[in-house]
């Protein structure tokens, strides 16, 4: 994935925000609108408040009880994952698609052009933790789209989001950059 794309959208979107690029199932609709209103914002929070459990265990404060609330949470974890491979069977699966993402909209890169006329509005869907079998709706505006040599660059503003949401996206937004530059020193 590309983050050197030259293009005014780019700045609109990118240039005064952390931003993530990131490979996730997501899809557009142009003409859609949000089906479930409230629902991202509690999901994201939802993923923040697991997330976070997740990472405050601290390696001195391990003893019994931690280690067994751990197993507790791995055993979750399996029957999340588990429980998602039967949703996602009775459910179409938005397609695996890379992106790059800040608090402003984002930039998906498809295989065809979406044929979406700028201004046209719609609804991103994505999948934003990977164990997580669910996904949020954006609500979203086109702000342009160019071709590539391998599809289509698709920029989309986020239209009008209501605050909860905008903050419940910057904390999101803000752990995924955390665990890519994590991700990032570990040796391999």
């Amino acid at each position: 994935m590309n983050d050197a794309v030259v293009h005014p959208a780019e700045a609109a979107l990118f240039d005064d925000a952390l931003s993530c690029s990131l490979l996730l199932p997501a899809q557009f609709q142009v003409d859609a609108t949000v089906q479930r209103p409230g629902s991202s914002e509690m999901l994201l929070r939802s993923v923040a408040l697991v997330e976070d459990a997740r990472g405050n265990d601290d390696a001195d404060e391990r003893g019994d009880a931690s280690l067994q609330l751990q197993r507790l949470e791995a055993r979750l974890d399996l029957t999340l994952v588990l429980l998602g491979r039967l949703l996602q069977q009775s459910a179409p699966q938005l397609p695996a698609t890379p992106l790059r993402w800040s608090r402003h909209g984002l930039r998906l890169h498809l295989a065809n052009a979406s044929g979406a006329a700028i201004g046209s509005k719609g609804v991103v869907r994505l999948q934003p933790a990977e164990w997580l079998p669910d996904s949020i709706e954006l609500p979203v505006e086109v702000l342009a789209e160019a071709s590539d040599t391998t599809g289509s660059l698709l920029w989309l503003r986020l239209h009008n989001p209501s605050e909860a949401l905008s903050a419940a996206l910057e904390r999101h937004l803000f752990r995924l950059h955390r665990k890519q530059i994590a991700d990032s020193r570990r040796p391999r």
